[in-house]
């Protein structure tokens, strides 16, 4: 499209809407853009509805003329273009996704983008399930993180952290392909080959929103004949689309009907009722009238109220659930008075923040006709701006082999790629073995398998990564990742089994290492664990199994105690209880009557004096200690050990409640064989 006259490239953009197609011609010289002819012409026949293609041919047809008419108006021929799908035709979905981390140390930039390509992979499997299936494909145009999750909580960046599990809310938006095919067929029909294909949000915002303003969060609110378009930018790119199904057509059948007009006419009317106080016209009994424009927004108001709030509402949910810093209004139907004040009102913003958008965005725009600059003008201006951004429309590449098509977004990667070949996300990074699930004490526990390799990429032969930027006529080439070894665990490994269990056996402190059970099985600390295994650590040992722990050989004759009560081989014996085997019965301590034993006497010294033979008997007395707080009378001996009180209180040695018995004599640890004497204060409980 190389110009004779001109010092540029000349550029013919074509906005093909829903009630007529407007055409540009003109070319970039220096900052600025020459805008040479514009010509619009309405469709005859019902040819598009909603912004997508009915009628092919007729499309084809009034394209054929408004091409004409522009090569009459700068005398030469047309043979390329520049268009826009409309974003009535994009679909949108929200998704979440989140996954067990798999990785052994801090969250990366790889697992973050692993975790976004999952998201983008299951929103597109989510609209696949949801749509009917017709054949038609789909292509993902654009994605927008919502909100990260650590663990479950909302995170504003995953990277650097620990996780157990990870997720992320996520946009996704998704054009067909029928309407790609029908805009090229159509503008084929006419002679003419696509230069560039771009998304009419983007084409607004080319001119509505300059780059420099685009790192923040702004809506573009393009609002058509039966549809308004949305389009959320941020941090310098564009976020999310979106469309509610009521524009500027519900306005004007509104004035129709109350003026009892014809469509025109109200058209005409709701457009005068923006810059004159009173509209005259004529109704369809030809009798002229005549309305003010403050009658025009009553009768529009409810209307207008319900836009704005169905705008509003989209808004928040394109941005994650929050209102925008500002919104800029294009498009014919955004004129309404009153519309914009709404906007700010239902969004909580500032009125001055919501604003159309026309001449003041067209200072770098320059116009060889005569025009008027307004925000009608946007779009049809922005297609033509767009060429020169070299992105933003489609381009084959090979993947594996096949070759597919896919919409450039100027930031396209590996893993764009193949999520548009549906190869799936998981098979791009390292897995991990299978998994080991298994029961300890009846909770679930998992070990997780070893961690594969990454997929082997190659882009044009080389060597390449996920993020590797992808061009053209590209050839991809993707050896799937593999999966690690499979988990592996002894049950020494549990840290139940590494604690040992502590008992004093003759007054010595044993440590002895615990035992467990699998699937009621006595197991070594060498059993290697496997899938579904119901494990049980035991938190006692027999009399006999310490004493083969000790080397000790019990003689059958032995007298066996536990806490200083008579127990046989297979008493069990708990986390700090006392075991004792002596040739001799165990005798009971005699009081000293002339002065009581001091309370820090030591159990070793108890049992010898129980050894000694009494002097003479004495006569048996009562004690009253307080136990766990409530008061305890022990009666029927002479003298009274700390064993005694079990005697006295409910507390069960045969059925475990937790690690091991605490004992406290007066607010210190306790000896089970040392005196006690009334009024001692004294706690007994399982340790949790």
């Amino acid at each position: 499209m190389e110009g004779k006259r001109y010092t540029g490239q000349l550029v013919f953009g074509l906005d093909i809407g829903t009630r007529s197609i407007v055409g540009t011609v003109g070319y970039r010289s220096g900052s600025q853009f020459i805008v040479l002819a514009q010509r619009t012409k309405e469709h005859e026949t019902r040819a598009m509805l909603d912004g997508q293609i009915h009628d092919i041919q007729k499309v084809g047809e009034t394209i054929a003329q408004v091409k004409a008419q522009l090569e009459d108006a700068i005398g030469r021929k047309l043979t390329e273009v520049c268009i826009a799908a409309a974003g009535r035709v994009l679909r949108t979905v929200t998704t979440n996704v989140e996954y067990p981390f798999t990785g052994d140390g801090e969250v990366s930039q790889e697992d973050i983008y692993g975790l976004v390509s999952a998201g983008v992979e299951k929103a597109y499997q989510e609209f696949l399930a949801e749509k009917e299936d017709d054949g038609t494909r789909f292509y993902c145009v654009g994605h927008s993180v919502v909100r990260y999750y650590l663990n479950g909580y909302p995170m504003g960046n995953l990277e650097g952290h620990k996780a157990r599990t990870i997720g992320v809310d996520l946009i996704a938006t998704f054009l067909p392909d029928d309407v790609v095919d029908g805009l090229y067929k159509a503008v084929e029909l006419a002679g003419l080959s696509v230069a560039s294909l771009t998304l009419e949000p983007i084409a607004a915002i080319q001119l509505a929103i300059p780059e420099r303003f685009r790192m923040l969060n702004i809506a573009l609110l393009d609002v058509g004949a039966g549809t308004s378009d949305i389009s959320i930018t941020n941090d310098g790119c564009i976020l999310a689309y979106g469309m509610i199904p009521i524009a500027g057509d519900a306005l004007t059948e509104e004035i129709a009907r109350h003026c009892l007009v014809d469509f025109a006419t109200a058209e005409q009317i709701k457009r005068d009722a923006g810059t004159m106080d009173t509209i005259s016209y004529t109704d369809i009994m030809l009798l002229p009238q005549s309305i003010s424009s403050d009658e025009v927004k009553q009768v529009t108001a409810h209307l207008i109220e319900d836009m704005a709030t169905q705008a509003a509402e989209k808004i928040k949910e394109l941005n994650g659930d929050k209102s925008v810093s500002a919104v800029f209004v294009v498009g014919g139907g955004g004129k309404m008075p009153g519309y914009t004040e709404a906007i700010a009102d239902k969004l909580g913003i500032a009125r001055e923040r919501v604003a159309l958008r026309g001449e003041e965005v067209m200072q770098q725009i320059v116009f060889e006709e005569d025009v008027k600059k307004d925000s009608l003008l946007v779009t049809p201006i922005g297609i033509c701006l767009n060429f020169y951004e070299q992105s933003n429309n489609f381009i084959f590449v090979s993947f594996n082999g096949s070759r597919i098509k896919i919409y450039d977004n100027s930031r396209l990667s590996v893993a764009d790629a193949a999520t548009q070949a549906q190869f799936p996300s998981d098979c791009l990074f390292p897995k991990r073995g299978k998994e080991l699930n298994f029961t300890v004490g009846g909770k679930q526990r998992m070990a997780r398998g070893e961690m594969g390799e990454a997929a082997e990429i190659t882009v044009n032969g080389k060597l390449a990564g996920i993020y590797t930027p992808i061009h053209a006529n590209d050839i991809i080439c993707v050896e799937e990742s593999t999966a690690g070894e499979p988990a592996h665990l002894e049950l020494g490994s549990l840290p139940e089994i590494s604690e040992s269990l502590t008992v004093f056996v003759n007054d010595k402190k044993v440590e002895v290492p615990r035992f467990a059970s699998v699937n009621g099985i006595l197991q070594s600390r060498y059993y290697e664990i496997q899938e579904g295994d119901q494990i049980e650590i035991l938190n006692y040992y027999t009399v006999e199994q310490i004493a083969e722990f000790m080397d000790v050989v019990l003689d059958p004759h032995m007298n066996l105690y536990v806490n200083n009560k008579l127990a046989d081989r297979q008493t069990p014996v708990y986390e700090n209880f006392s075991v004792l085997w002596t040739a001799e019965a165990l005798s009971v301590p005699e009081p000293d009557t002339e002065k009581k034993p001091e309370k820090e006497e030591t159990e070793k010294e108890v049992v010898k004096e129980a050894e000694r033979e009494p002097e003479k008997p004495l006569e048996s007395l009562s004690i009253q200690v307080i136990v766990n707080r409530i008061p305890v009378t022990l009666s029927g001996k002479s003298a009274y050990v700390y064993v005694d009180v079990f005697e006295a209180i409910d507390f069960d040695l045969s059925r475990p409640r937790g690690k091991g018995i605490v004992t406290t004599l007066n607010g210190r640890a306790a000896q089970y064989m040392e005196p006690i004497h009334s009024g001692d204060v004294i706690e007994i409980y399982w340790q949790e």
